[in-house]
């Protein structure tokens, strides 16, 4: 018998070159390609770039030390430094980083750089002026969040929910059998159930779409302490304000080192509910698939299983509903993380707002396979049908709530209709044909008499097809 010493071991070198760890930047990586032009390592750096050559731009506009403004050719050049941020700029840092160990101190040595060979030398020493890391950090973080969300994530959210509303209003008619505890209820239609979740995603869209992009711009402990030092005469919580609110953003005057973060914990904890209220949609529609109420539409050339050729999986749910749930607790651990620092600065927060693109990638797939999952299923009508056709007993609200009624305004002697009904369809299955004769028998007026027995499971949904259309 060979021992396991004996077996020669297998190699544990790759001939691989690097691969990407994360499915984002693997398989998936075309559906959340664009969240990379705002949230990746490259997207921040840019972004950098951006305040340190506006916060520039700022200072010379002002005349501070003895600076006149620049013109407008050399306004042009130097913003040109982050439009045309590009491979040789991220090439730049990655070696400059290798060397200082800090990322943003490289994009100050880039800015720098190029102040040099624009010819702009004169201003050279504003570059970062009385700035700590986190005032570039926390503007770069809510320009590129604030962008990735506003022009990439909430456009797609929109699309989803816009698909809801039109599948609502679609099947705002198509009476189906409710299952409440899983169990037959009150009918109601597909299309109203539909537009709840529409309803509830606008809710939280709205709040979204309110959200606030904070940044500070206070020096080192929030102070301005460096700054007022350079130039005591200065208004500087102004030019900040103005400098802040100028690219977009909200200003936040009272701070420690970091800006506090909390506009990103709400925005999170939001992103978070629609993704909760969203996974909810993927089970439920699931769920309505496994029921034979929503047929799949074939994909020419799609394998549903590697065995049996019948099956059709409903794959982009389920996909949906792993994302969903990977992205929530992403978003759960952001929030949770960022709300607090270690007096006035510790490290936590610089790692964990790296994964912030996870986060939204992850959501992301899951809002592109929602999408196409919407578009890949059709209404199978008659199954809905032939499931309310076996279920009249649902109609016993209906009945046991008229005799109320009927008694209510003395039109009948009946005592405890609620029992009565319960006695009758509890734990059985009662066909339409036992309903109407027992309607029939009922000591209620004729008026009543005849509503009920107009009834069906079909026909019981209420006002469930107006509250879809506003009709």
């Amino acid at each position: 018998m060979t021992r396991a010493a004996d077996r020669p071991r297998r190699s544990t070198v790759s001939n691989f070159p690097a691969q990407p760890l994360s499915p984002l930047d693997g398989r998936y990586q075309a559906a959340v390609s664009a969240l990379g032009d705002f949230l990746s390592e490259a997207g921040l750096n840019r972004a950098r770039v951006e305040v340190e050559v506006e916060w520039l731009i700022t200072l010379t506009d002002r005349g501070l030390f003895g600076q006149s403004p620049l013109s407008d050719a050399e306004k042009d050049s130097l913003r040109a430094l982050y439009r045309d941020f590009g491979q040789a700029e991220i090439d730049w840092l990655a070696e400059r980083e290798a060397v200082t160990r800090h990322d943003v101190k490289a994009v100050e040595y880039l800015v720098r750089d190029r102040l040099s060979s624009l010819g702009l030398d004169r201003i050279a020493e504003l570059t970062h002026f009385a700035l700590t890391s986190e005032d570039v950090n926390s503007t770069s973080y809510a320009l590129t969040v604030q962008r990735a969300v506003t022009q990439v994530w909430l456009p797609r959210l929109r699309q989803v929910i816009e698909r809801l509303r039109a599948v609502s209003v679609e099947l705002a008619d198509a009476a189906m059998l409710a299952r409440t505890h899983g169990q037959p209820a009150t009918p109601t239609t597909m299309g109203k159930e539909i537009a709840v979740f529409a309803w509830r995603l606008e809710r939280v869209l709205t709040q979204l779409e309110s959200s606030e992009y904070l940044a500070k711009f206070s020096g080192a402990t929030g102070t301005w302490s460096a700054h007022l030092a350079a130039d005591p005469d200065a208004d500087w919580v102004e030019i900040s304000r103005g400098f802040v609110e100028g690219l977009g953003l909200g200003f936040n005057k009272l701070t420690t080192q970091i800006e506090s973060h909390d506009w990103q914990v709400e925005l999170y904890d939001r992103a978070r509910h629609a993704g909760g209220i969203l996974h909810n949609l993927a089970t439920d529609v699931w769920t309505y698939i496994s029921l034979g109420y929503f047929a799949q539409i074939p994909v020419a050339g799609a394998t549903g299983s590697s065995t049996m050729p019948h099956k059709i999986n409903p794959i982009r749910f389920e996909n949906a509903e792993a994302n969903l749930e990977i992205a929530g607790g992403l978003f759960q651990t952001l929030a949770a993380t960022l709300v607090t620092s270690r007096l006035q600065r510790d490290l936590t927060d610089s790692t964990t707002q790296r994964n912030i693109g996870v986060a939204f990638g992850h959501s992301l797939l899951a809002l592109d396979n929602l999408l196409r999952g919407l578009g890949e299923i059709s209404l199978s009508r008659e199954v809905l049908l032939a499931d309310l056709d076996t279920n009249w007993e649902v109609l016993a609200e209906a009945i046991q709530t008229v005799i109320r009624a009927e008694v209510v305004a003395g039109r009948s002697q009946i005592t405890d209709p609620y029992a009565l009904l319960k006695e009758l369809t509890r734990g059985h299955r009662v066909g339409g044909a036992d309903l109407a004769e027992f309607v029939r028998g009922l000591d209620i007026g004729d008026a009543a008499k005849e509503r009920l027995l107009a009834l069906t499971p079909a026909t019981y949904t209420g006002l469930a097809a107006s509250l879809v259309t506003g009709a």
